[in-house]
């Protein structure tokens, strides 16, 4: 009896690991079925879309080039509102220049007094200036080198539609000047005037322009002082220069 009950003991345990290992075996294999599906998917997914690619770039290769959309490439900030040159040196006239920051306007300004008999020549002038300089300006409180400020002169009405009293402008467009500021000719600074929009040289550095703006320029040779976002700004920054402070002194 004992030896009985001794054999199916041995057989017991010798059965139990049987059933763990095919138990094991077949845990194993689902896995591995699993895991193989897995890779199948992906498989598929890739080639799904690799076919899609092709299937795009030949539709985009029989489209004619008339019925592409356009890439438009933007001009690099620095580029975008620096003055243009033509090879002979002539400065090209900014042509969107009213697409950049307006500084002020003014009615009827000149270095001198009015001349009698003026009545109704009145003239509006408007003072724009590209980006990139006004925000270095908004920086350090003077201008960069390359620098336009465009100075356009407009007519001006008074008796038109509803309005009784006072000045508008009109469309009368009577010329334009660019103040460009350019370390590479004397002074650092040159005035050019535009009656048409051609590309034109300098005005020479003996005119009156020049000695009046750089004994009265608020900043930098430049009339800073009727631009009023920016004179505070300047007093700020401490760049007024000492012409200006001396004018200052004596109202």
């Amino acid at each position: 009896m004992e030896a009985r009950r001794s054999g199916k003991s041995e057989r017991a345990p010798a059965e139990l690991r049987a059933k763990r290992a095919r138990t094991a075996f077949l845990l194993t294999l689902i896995a591995s079925n699993r895991q193989s599906a897995v890779e199948v998917k992906i498989i598929v997914r890739y080639w799904f879309l690799l076919t899609l690619s092709l299937m795009l770039l030949i539709m985009l290769s029989l489209v004619p080039d008339s019925a592409r959309p356009a890439v438009v490439q933007a001009a690099p900030p620095s580029q975008a509102d620096s003055p243009s040159f033509t090879a002979d040196g002539k400065l090209e006239f900014p042509a969107k220049y009213r697409e950049w920051i307006y500084l002020t306007s003014g009615l009827n300004m000149s270095y001198s007094p009015r001349f009698q008999g003026m009545a109704g020549h009145d003239m509006f002038d408007n003072v724009f200036v590209n980006p990139s300089a006004y925000k270095a300006f908004l920086e350090t409180g003077t201008w960069p080198d390359q620098t336009m400020l465009v100075l356009e002169v407009r007519g001006a009405g008074s008796n038109a539609s509803i309005n009784k009293s006072g000045h508008f402008q009109t469309t009368d467009d009577m010329g334009h000047e660019v103040h460009l500021k350019d370390k590479r000719v004397p002074g650092g600074w040159a005035f050019y005037g535009f009656d048409e929009t051609k590309p034109t040289t300098p005005f020479p550095h003996e005119m009156d322009c020049y000695s009046c703006h750089e004994q009265h320029g608020a900043v930098d040779t430049t009339f800073v002082q009727f631009y009023p976002t920016l004179i505070k700004l300047a007093e700020q920054k401490g760049t007024l220069s000492a012409g200006y402070k001396k004018d200052e002194a004596k109202k």
